[in-house]
């Protein structure tokens, strides 16, 4: 059966006119689905790879447990608008907010260690610092820190972040402080489960309706065995209400400081202990429905 088309489009036909189609996008980024082929280079698939760290557009690798830029990139793109404020709860370098900058947006972080937060302050001018960015000192566990990010939503214009990202310790595997409120300081796994759920909590509270947040993080090795942080972790999202929309497998080989002999020991303790050594860690995401 032949398409309906109407009166205005024979007309445009007939003359030879190209129609343009207005930009089709979701309401959560500016993608044009009508030119989706010009996108070839968002990932969509549940591998991604990497061959080594973005260094150039303000980031740099200065803190050892942040997270490589390209993932910021893929993440700020498939899932924000312009203009749109990403909420990091586990801020440590500032790689959310220099990657929101470059792709004109906006961020939040929240940082536990006022050091940090000093030290991180100087990549940004003081203009940014007013208009773009906003720092917080606080713990992301706490009503308290809840309620600051707020008070910095409403200042930018918003009621609710339009996308979150939580980028935790890995457990106990890297000691980022001596506070004993530091999710890499618990006393058991049980206890980073736990605190962690309080972090996804304020998450999901100050998550705009339909819009998604990521979870970065990988697994450890502990009393011989896989400890299975990230797939926990997921349950804990899911605790808080947030439904899981993907699970990436994202490679870490070449984004870690060379290991040197270091990386020797570790082949022999895998082939004497019966493991496989990490090359890889999880982006998982989710949707606030």
């Amino acid at each position: 059966m032949a398409k309906n088309i109407s009166k205005k489009e024979v007309i445009e036909q007939s003359q030879g006119l190209r129609v343009v189609k207005a930009p089709k996008t979701k309401p959560y980024n500016d993608i044009d689905l009508n030119n989706w082929k010009l996108y070839s280079h968002i990932k969509t698939g549940s591998l991604w790879e990497f061959a080594s760290r973005e260094k150039t557009n303000g980031h740099s690798y200065d803190y050892h447990g942040n997270y490589i830029p390209q993932i910021a990139t893929q993440l700020f793109e498939r899932f924000t608008k312009k203009n749109d404020v990403v909420l990091d709860l586990f801020f440590g370098s500032g790689t959310s907010a220099i990657e929101a900058l470059n792709m004109e947006r906006r961020c939040i972080g929240v940082e536990l260690k006022q050091e940090m937060v000093d030290y991180v302050s100087k990549k940004f001018s003081k203009k940014e610092l007013v208009v773009d960015v906003n720092i917080i000192c606080g713990d992301s566990t706490t009503e308290e820190t809840k309620e600051k990010v707020e008070a910095r939503l409403e200042i930018m214009g918003k009621k609710q972040a339009q996308f979150v990202v939580l980028h935790p310790p890995y457990d106990d595997i890297i000691k980022f402080s001596d506070k004993p409120e530091d999710l890499s300081n618990c006393n058991s796994t049980e206890e980073f489960y736990d605190l962690f759920e309080k972090v996804a909590k304020n998450a999901y509270d100050l998550l705009e309706k339909g819009r998604f947040a990521a979870l970065i993080i990988g697994d450890e090795y502990k009393n011989s065995r896989v400890v299975p942080l990230g797939f926990e972790c997921m349950k804990r999202m899911e605790n808080v209400g947030f439904i899981t929309k993907a699970i990436v497998v994202k490679n870490i080989t070449g984004n870690e400081k060379a290991k040197g002999k270091q990386a020797n020991l570790w082949r022999y303790r895998a082939l004497s202990g019966g493991f496989n050594i990490f090359e890889h860690e999880y982006i998982m995401t989710f949707q606030k429905v």
